[in-house]
């Protein structure tokens, strides 16, 4: 890239130079009535007052660099640091990212994708668009250009169906935002995965004891004390109230593994983008692995105590034996059906492919040969023949409970 310095860039220079530039590799200090400039590569020259424009021209890609970080880029730690990231400034030199820069440096952030690009005057701009749509012709997507459309964006998936789980891999494809300021790009992205910035970057500097944008010196603003607050299963269960506060009963100092279900079943990377890093308890882990997301989950959230809440419940029940008459292809098809339900692959299976265990007309067909006309499977009923109608009262009434807070 031909990087070109402009007159506010080099007043920028003089001024901080007073106080000494230190940062990617650029140095710059004042030295009587000059200056002295150096780079990483070897370069150095002392120049008069007069002559700093010129010697800010031969040192452009570390000036305008060093402009954009401290006059245009946002300044608030988490964010100055994700936008290092997104361009890999930790693991390049100067002129080396300014030539990949120029073709544009792309990076993923859950279902995101976000490509950086800087002008001849190190100001960077960002395009953001689904992963899914890398190749699409910018054509057929849509355009936007307020940050905030990103929320709206968010709220269904592509057939419309709402998401209440932000971090699902469901986000729906179609649009693009083609040119964002660096403030609007991290705007946008927590409009699409909210904290997840804030929280990468706290664990980063925890992880690191230091700010985590690679910077150090007066050069970069203190960072401030960082780390990520982890609450784990045992004291976000202790804290729920209210009509979640049944979860609780779960725990009965009988192990945990009824949590590791959870886990499986809410927390795989299928699932949610987020690596899960709380455990069972502090001294306790899971045997359930967290995931490989790039954001971490610092608590289990709202869809999973409101689904362990309903699990809480189911598992009050009692175990009871039933006897069923299947084939043993009809086992098989019965564990597909689970599988592609819980895998969230029913959708996926075409009509023509009967050779699935779990296409359509197969199930239906299984339902027509050992469902009788009450809907029990190989017409064996679920409760006995005379059933106890406070209990089916009581059934109605968590349903109803659960049908209302639904609607919330």
């Amino acid at each position: 890239m031909n990087a070109q310095v402009d007159p506010a860039q080099v007043a920028a220079v003089a001024e901080a130079a007073a106080d000494g530039i230190e940062f990617d590799g650029f140095a710059a200090e004042r030295e009587g009535e000059g200056y002295v400039l150096a780079t990483d590569e070897g370069s150095k020259r002392v120049v008069h007052d007069d002559d700093l424009s010129d010697a800010a021209t031969d040192y452009a890609a570390h000036v305008t660099n060093w402009y954009f970080w401290h006059a245009e880029a946002p300044q608030a730690d988490e964010r100055w640091a994700f936008l290092r990231w997104l361009e890999r400034a930790d693991d390049e030199r100067v002129p080396d990212r300014y030539d990949a820069l120029e073709a544009g440096v792309t990076r993923e952030w859950g279902q995101l994708r976000i490509t950086v690009t800087a002008d001849e005057t190190g100001t960077r701009r960002y395009e953001l668009r689904h992963v899914d749509d890398a190749d699409a012709d910018p054509a057929d997507l849509d355009d936007h250009d307020d940050p905030l459309d990103a929320r709206d964006i968010a709220k269904h998936d592509d057939r419309d169906r709402y998401r209440p789980l932000k971090t699902a891999p469901t986000l729906q494809t179609g649009w693009r935002f083609p040119d964002l300021s660096p403030t609007d790009l991290v705007t946008a992205v927590e409009r699409f995965y909210p904290a997840t910035v804030a929280n990468w970057y706290r664990e980063r500097a925890g992880d690191q004891g230091e700010p985590a944008d690679g910077t150090s010196g007066e050069d970069r603003p203190a960072s401030r004390e960082a780390d990520l607050d982890v609450t784990h299963w045992r004291d976000t269960v202790d804290r729920q109230s209210g009509i979640y506060g049944v979860v609780k009963t779960w725990d009965r100092g009988e192990g945990y593994e009824h949590v590791n279900w959870v886990a499986e079943a809410c927390c795989d990377d299928s699932q949610c983008l987020k690596r899960r890093e709380w455990e069972y308890d502090e001294e306790t882990d899971l045997d359930v692995d967290g995931g490989d997301g790039e954001f971490p989950c610092r608590e289990p959230c709202s869809v999973v105590v409101s689904a362990a809440r309903r699990w809480t419940k189911l598992e009050g029940e009692q175990s009871r034996t039933y006897e069923f008459e299947l084939t043993p292809s009809e086992k098989e098809q019965v564990e597909a059906i689970v599988d592609a339900v819980a895998d969230g692959r029913a959708d996926e299976i075409r009509e023509a492919d009967v050779k699935d265990d779990a296409n359509r007309y197969r199930a239906r067909f299984l339902r027509a040969k050992r469902f009788d006309d009450e809907g029990n499977l190989s017409g064996v009923p679920t409760e006995p023949e005379v059933a106890d109608a406070e209990g089916a009262d009581d059934q109605s009434a968590d349903e109803a409970e659960e049908d209302e807070e639904a609607s919330e």
